[in-house]
């Protein structure tokens, strides 16, 4: 049963005959109840469940940053529902049932903040990523003082392992610890956020690294 707070123009919560009333953030909306599925899915929407579990599975790891990431786009809905949003239509290859990621289309970051120039990843000391840029403080809003953010995914763990808080833009390198992914592939990504934390740059990614 719904439940009127404000009268009859007012925000209600609940169900009321064929509409839903709640509230999100503070937004207050109506929605038509969903009907009850019948039938077998259709050839499109199994695909689609696909990829949706697919790229949930990998996003999921990654909650936490994408909040942050991807703040600048996340316009009545969360960071993570934003990122989804964009590497569902982006990052999925393959035809049903046998969908992947392509990893090197995979957004993590979004934003208009200047990478850096020549990112790469390799292996370092023992469960180390080696990551190096080369510093472009003064291209566009690029500042010597932005902030790394180092990204690593393991897919045989369905983990993953990044900071937002590494070196400067200006250091020119860092390394992440991912001792957790001694001996497995991984795929990695670097971006870059201001100080202040209100200006990002778009991921990049930087390629697969075999882990010492």
């Amino acid at each position: 049963m719904g439940k009127f707070s404000k009268g009859i123009l007012g925000h209600f919560s609940g169900t009321v005959g064929t509409v839903v009333g709640s509230s999100w953030r503070g937004i207050d909306y109506m929605r038509s109840k969903a009907n009850k599925k019948t039938g077998v899915a259709t050839q499109a929407q199994l695909e689609q469940q696909q990829k949706f579990s697919l790229m949930i599975k990998f996003l999921q790891t990654l909650k936490g940053l994408l909040e942050i990431t991807f703040q600048n786009y996340a316009v009545n809905m969360t960071g993570s529902n934003s990122a989804l949003s964009y590497n569902l239509k982006n990052a999925i290859t393959g035809a049903y049932p046998a969908f992947s990621i392509d990893y090197s289309m995979a957004l993590l970051s979004r934003g208009d903040l200047p990478n850096a120039t020549a990112p790469n990843a390799t292996a370092g000391a023992a469960g180390k990523v080696h990551f190096t840029w080369t510093d472009n403080s003064g291209t566009g809003k690029a500042l010597a003082t932005d902030i790394a953010v180092l990204i690593v995914y393991c897919p045989d763990k369905a983990l993953s392992i990044y900071t937002t808080n590494a070196a400067v833009r200006s250091a020119g390198s860092d390394l992440l610890d991912v001792t957790a992914f001694s001996g497995k592939t991984v795929q990695t990504w670097m971006a870059f956020i201001s100080a202040d934390g209100n200006e990002i740059s778009n991921s990049v990614f930087t390629g697969q690294v075999n882990v010492v």
